[in-house]
């Protein structure tokens, strides 16, 4: 039987008409939709013959739909990094730039979804090695200093060469995908999808020269923290360590990790004007 993975955001409440549209018409369909044991609790399900509840997260499904904003839609896309599972998004968040469909357009989406009626779109990662493990960032991976400690002092490496030691808040190691949000904020290009590589833009940088840089996939990005101080460290914003004063982490390009579903025809230069033009109005 076809079996889908549903991901939900943290407000049951706004998300319940859009859940039960999707699981009546996977009912009619003849799909199962798949929900854990955090899904299963927070939406407060009763079982149904088209519903797996208490579910593991299966790495072999035919697709994840995913009822949220961009946190969610990015927890759903590591969850199924190196498999061939995409993620399709119906946006409930603020944003929602990976999403691929809008509220008002709820069931023509599920319908599309559950019929396979779209394209797929392969996003790169980064890799992030602390020293104590690997773990991908869909986004971005941030390095900043404690709340109410001195300003960091950070030096880099590209392939073993050094870039540059810069006094700042903190900087950002953004995918194309992920340069549209707090690589974008700090004033870094705009990385169209489907170009390889990544950017690095600081965080309030206490210099004149500190500029963003866009690094070629190919080349290993070493981060060392100078500081007298720990600094923490977010992927895709969550805290996932710290990197202790002279400690450092290493970053590289992984390509083609995720598989986002989009509706055909789908324009990232559309997309990018629609959210943020939207926004700005």
């Amino acid at each position: 039987m076809r079996e889908i993975t549903v991901f939900t955001h943290g407000r049951p409440e706004e998300i319940r008409v859009a859940l039960d549209e999707l699981i009546g018409a996977s009912a009619e369909a003849g799909v199962r939709l798949r929900f854990d044991v955090e899904e299963t609790s927070k939406l407060g399900l009763a079982p149904l013959p088209s519903l797996v509840l208490d579910a593991e997260i299966k790495r072999d499904v035919e697709l994840c739909i995913v009822l949220g904003g961009d946190g969610t839609i990015l927890r759903a896309l590591r969850h199924y990094a190196g498999t061939s599972v995409p993620v399709f998004a119906i946006n409930f968040g603020a944003i929602g730039f990976l999403a691929t469909v809008e509220p008002e357009n709820l069931a023509d989406g599920i319908r599309r979804a559950l019929h396979g009626d779209y394209e797929l779109l392969r996003l790169p990662a980064i890799t992030l090695d602390l020293g104590s493990g690997s773990l991908i960032a869909v986004n971005d991976v941030a390095i900043h200093r404690k709340v109410g400690e001195r300003v960091a002092e950070l030096s880099y490496s590209l392939d073993g060469e050094e870039a540059g030691n810069v006094r700042c808040d903190g900087l950002v190691v953004a995918t194309p995908a992920g340069s549209t949000g707090y690589n974008l904020a700090n004033g870094g290009p705009v990385m169209a999808w489907g170009v390889e590589g990544f950017v690095v833009s600081f965080i309030a940088p206490h210099s004149m020269t500190a500029r963003a840089l866009v690094v070629a996939p190919g080349d290993r990005l070493c981060i060392t923290n100078r500081s007298r101080e720990p600094l923490d460290v977010a992927v895709d914003g969550r805290p996932v360590g710290e990197i202790h004063p002279d400690g450092l982490i290493e970053a590289r390009f992984a390509k083609d990790l995720g598989t986002l579903a989009q509706l055909p025809g789908t324009s990232f230069y559309r997309r990018l004007r629609e959210k943020f033009g939207r926004l700005a109005s």
